[in-house]
C-alpha cells in the first residue's frame, strides 16, 4: 500500500467522522423535539445550542407538525439528508484529488 492510498483513506476517514458527528447531533435534536425533551434540561440545551447554526440554513422549506411540546422538524430531516451528501461528494473528490495520475479509482 503506497502512502497516497493510506492518506485517501486517512482523508474520507476524517471527512466520514466529522459528517457522522454533525448527523449524530442533528438526528439527537430531532428526536428531541420529536418526542417533547425539555429544553430546560442542560444536555438537551446543549444538543439544540449545537445543532441549532447546522439546522438553521433548512428552516422553513417544509412546514414543521406536532404539537407545542412534540414537534416534527422537518428542517432537521433535510439537514441529515444535505449533510450525508455533501461528506459523500466530499469523499469522491478526495478520491478524485489523490488518485494516482493515469489510475481509475476503485469504485465503491
Amino acid at each position: 500500500m503506497t502512502e497516497q492510498s493510506r492518506y485517501n483513506f486517512r482523508a474520507a476517514a476524517v471527512v466520514w467522522f466529522v459528517v457522522g458527528v454533525i448527523e449524530i447531533f442533528i438526528a439527537a435534536r430531532f428526536l428531541g423535539k420529536l418526542f417533547g425533551a425539555s429544553a430546560h434540561s442542560a444536555f438537551v440545551n446543549f444538543i439544540y445550542q449545537v445543532s441549532g447554526p447546522m439546522v438553521a440554513p433548512f428552516t422553513g422549506i417544509f412546514g414543521d407538525t406536532g404539537t407545542r411540546t412534540n414537534t416534527f422538524e422537518t428542517a432537521s430531516l433535510v439537514a441529515l439528508v444535505v449533510y450525508a451528501v455533501i461528506g459523500w461528494g466530499l469523499v469522491v473528490l478526495i478520491r478524485i484529488v489523490t488518485a494516482p495520475k493515469g489510475a481509475k479509482p476503485a469504485s465503491s
